[in-house]
């Protein structure tokens, strides 16, 4: 089990090797950054979008949260990390491109599914159920539909992905950007079990990459 002395050890190989490797780079970058694609995806431990798309240092700009959801634009005084980093990808980094990258086995998509957080307070669940009712309409239908078994989870998996790119078009400059052609919106999902990457077409459905 890794813990922060396991890091520590980590870090002493990276920079003997790693670092060093890519020395020219990482001088480099300590001028600035131009990632080209942005990628929205979830906190979970199993799926590290650069290592799913093997990059270097300084080519993918990530967000992480809970079931890679992107909230609606909301024009209040409230703290939006997902939005201020989208802000900052779009209008200061002028990324061409963004990623939304569900994954199977989502701990927020169960949560979701089984309502588990549901009335609980903040601190013993109550954040978690606020994130996580983005999906509550696409997560009524899907039970309608599939019950709550593990058809049920794979579908609002994939649902996840759908829901932030609709939620990524609320936002002004991104739907300006998007209808100038300067920005494109992806879709993909990462299935822990076999490794595979599928890639969500322009019907909305998802096939091997």
């Amino acid at each position: 089990m890794t813990d922060f002395t396991d890091l520590l050890d980590g870090y002493q190989r990276f920079r003997t090797s790693e670092y060093r490797r890519h020395r020219d780079r990482w001088s480099g970058l300590s001028e600035g950054q131009s990632p080209r694609v942005m990628v929205i995806a979830c906190s979970d431990s199993r799926v590290d979008p650069a290592q799913i798309f093997d990059t270097v240092p300084g080519e993918i700009f990530v967000v992480r949260n809970v079931a890679n959801l992107v909230p609606p634009f909301e024009d209040d005084a409230s703290r939006h990390g997902v939005s201020a980093a989208l802000e900052f990808a779009v209008n200061q980094l002028e990324v061409p491109e963004i990623l939304v990258l569900g994954h199977g086995a989502c701990g927020g998509v169960a949560a979701s599914l089984s309502q588990r957080f549901k009335g609980a307070p903040n601190g013993q669940g109550g954040f978690i159920a606020h994130w996580v009712d983005m999906l509550d309409e696409a997560r009524e239908r899907i039970v309608t539909e599939h019950g709550t078994g593990p058809e049920a989870v794979h579908a609002l998996e994939l649902e996840t992905v759908r829901v932030s790119l609709v939620n990524l078009m609320t936002f002004p400059f991104v739907a300006e950007r998007v209808a100038a052609g300067t920005l494109t919106l992806h879709g993909a999902y990462f299935a822990i079990a076999d490794g595979v990457l599928h890639v969500m077409g322009e019907d909305g459905a998802f096939g091997p990459a």
